[in-house]
This record gives C-alpha cells, sequence and structure tokens, in this order.
C-alpha cells in the first residue's frame, strides 16, 4: 500500500515576514526546537533543500532564510544597507516573527559569519552557533580594504577586492547568470575545480573576468540541471547587486564592530569544513585559535574530499554532524513565547 500524504507539519512552507529589510522569504519545516539556517553567497533558502527534512525529522523546526538582496526577500537600494548588523537584525526579527525567544543559527559561507555575528552581538537570542565553510575569525586586525589591495601583487586582483564596485561584477555576471553560476559552483567543488597548477579562480586578471578562470566541463555531482534552473532564475530575476552588496560592506562591519574587537563567541559552537576548500588555507590559523575564540565549540570536522560546498556536496555527513550536535544542546529553545 503506498503511504499517504505528509502531514502539514512535516513540508516545507513559504512565509514572507516583516524586517528591518522590509519582508524576508523563509522556508520552514518542522516543529521543535528553532534552527536558523543562513545561506552564502551566490545563493538562497534552496541551499537547505537537504537540511530541511532530516532537521524536521529529528524533531527540530528548521527555518531558510532568503538573506536581505536575495531571493523574495527585499532588497534595500543603498549599498550600506547590507552591513553585517543589520544582516543580524533580521534574524533576530525572524526568530522574533516565529514566535520563539531563542533559536540555534547555522550559517555557510557569508551565512557563517552573519551566524557567528549573531552569537557574538545577540547571545541572548542565539543561543548556539554552527559554521559551515569558513571558519571564525574574531572582528579586529587590519583594514578588510588594505588586506584585499595586498593579495594577488601587480598582475591579479583578489576576488572580494574585484566585488567592491559597484557594478563591476554585475557586467561580468548578469548577460549569462546561469553560466556564470555554473562556473562558479564548479571551481569551488571538489570533483570539479581546476587543478593545483592551473590558475587560481578566486583571482582575476587585471583587466580580466573571473569567468576567465571558471572550469568548463561538467556540473558538480552536487549540482543537477533542476538545482542550476531554481539558482539562476533567481537571481535573473533578482539581478546580483544585493547578493554583492555583501562584500561592499565589509570595510563598514570592521568599524561597527570595533568594540568587539578580538572577541570570542562563548555559546556553544560547531564547525564543519571541506578538505578542499581553499578557505581552510587562507584561515587556517583562525582555525588553530578555536580554543581561544570559541571556547564553547563542541566539534570541529574538516570533512576529506569536500569542496566549499559543504552541505550541498556532503549532505548526509553534514546532517548527522549537525543532528548529533544539536542533541547535545539544552532544549529550552522549544519554549515559544506566549501570545
Amino acid at each position: 500500500m503506498a503511504p499517504g500524504p505528509l502531514p502539514t507539519s512535516a513540508l516545507p512552507t513559504h512565509h514572507l515576514i516583516p524586517s528591518p529589510a522590509g519582508r524576508l522569504h523563509l522556508v520552514e519545516q518542522g516543529r521543535g526546537p528553532l534552527v536558523l539556517l543562513v545561506h552564502g553567497f551566490p545563493e538562497s533558502w534552496y541551499s537547505w533543500r537537504h537540511q530541511l527534512p532530516a532537521l524536521a525529522a529529528a524533531g527540530y523546526r528548521a527555518v531558510a532564510v532568503d538573506v536581505r538582496g536575495y531571493g523574495r526577500s527585499s532588497r534595500p537600494a543603498a549599498v550600506d544597507a547590507y552591513r553585517m548588523l543589520d544582516l543580524v537584525a533580521d534574524n533576530v526579527a525572524v526568530v522574533e516573527a516565529l514566535g520563539e525567544e531563542s533559536a540555534v543559527v547555522v550559517g555557510h559561507d557569508w551565512g557563517a559569519t552573519i551566524a557567528a555575528t549573531s552569537a557574538l552581538t545577540r547571545p541572548d537570542v542565539f543561543r548556539a552557533v554552527a559554521l559551515l565553510g569558513v571558519p571564525y575569525s574574531p572582528p579586529g586586525g587590519p583594514r578588510p580594504s588594505d588586506v584585499f589591495a595586498r593579495m594577488g601583487g601587480d598582475e591579479e586582483e583578489f576576488y572580494v577586492g574585484y566585488f567592491q564596485q559597484p557594478g563591476r561584477a554585475e557586467a561580468e555576471i548578469e548577460p549569462d547568470v546561469r553560466g556564470w553560476l555554473a562556473g562558479f559552483y564548479a571551481a569551488l567543488s571538489a570533483d570539479t575545480m581546476p587543478a593545483p597548477a592551473a590558475p587560481d579562480p578566486h583571482f582575476v586578471s587585471r583587466g580580466g573576468t573571473l569567468r576567465e578562470r571558471f572550469p568548463t566541463g561538467p556540473l558538480p555531482a552536487w549540482l543537477g540541471e533542476g538545482d542550476l534552473d531554481f539558482l539562476a532564475g533567481e537571481f535573473e530575476r533578482t539581478g546580483m547587486t544585493g547578493a554583492l552588496n555583501r562584500y561592499r560592506n565589509m570595510d563598514r562591519d570592521w568599524a561597527d564592530l570595533s568594540d568587539q574587537q578580538g572577541a570570542p563567541i562563548t555559546r556553544p559552537s560547531l564547525f564543519i569544513g571541506g578538505g578542499a576548500d581553499a578557505s581552510l588555507v587562507w584561515l587556517a590559523d583562525a582555525v588553530e585559535a578555536y580554543p581561544e575564540t570559541l571556547p564553547g565549540l563542541l566539534g570541529s570536522h574538516i570533512l576529506d574530499g569536500c569542496g566549499h560546498f559543504v552541505q550541498q556536496e556532503r549532505p548526509q555527513e553534514t546532517n548527522r554532524i549537525l543532528i548529533d550536535w544539536l542533541a547535545t544542546l539544552p532544549d529550552h529553545g522549544s519554549i515559544r513565547r506566549s501570545r
């Protein structure tokens, strides 16, 4: 006998909620303690499509958000509307709109930095944090724009610096969003990334484009044609500026968070990284500093043969690690604010 339809609570549902950005789009599945999932660049709530049902089945209220500037969430026009503290305020707005008092926040790529800053600056709301792909590095240090200017030397430009000028990267990406995304995802995925001897796709030749260094072969194994169609369709509709404006606020973040210079995250934490991800090379010192910067760290996992897109390249392994970690946390996040 074929199984009947799933109960409504077990199916993903889409919502629009008010936020400082205007509105945020989120996808919710399951009941229980709230787990907020925050994507990176250039992605969407869809990046968590494998985690939503797994977390719901494990007894959690999983919520994947479109970060401001992406998908069906609002896209403020001002560049400085994408500073880090604004994104933290959006996360807080999600928790409040869902009638919760607290949440565990999980982030990948830029979402990892948003999640980390949420736990750092609002530990009253975010009771634990999991970081995927990008290690935690406390605020402080040199001004980011000064760092980017030194990377690459005279012949090359680091991609983060390339993204700084409004309109510049958009002119490369938007004429063929689908093709550009396919190349970007392939460049950072373990099974399709360029050989070590090839030009590094994280850098741009002076006067060139990022796309010139992307691989041109098959899609990564984790990315089906339908997945690429969905992601490309989102950016074809919205444009790339909202997503890229996150990069254009790094100096503002540096100033905004100056009072948190060197501050550790004391809430329980987790890190999952890909062994083939360049982020672990650039930020190796940050990982080594975890005993001081993440004193509540309950697990650090490096997945061999995995690239940057951890939860999509290795969904089952990521789900197991996340669910095992969540099970060690206090369950007070399940207490809902009375209405």
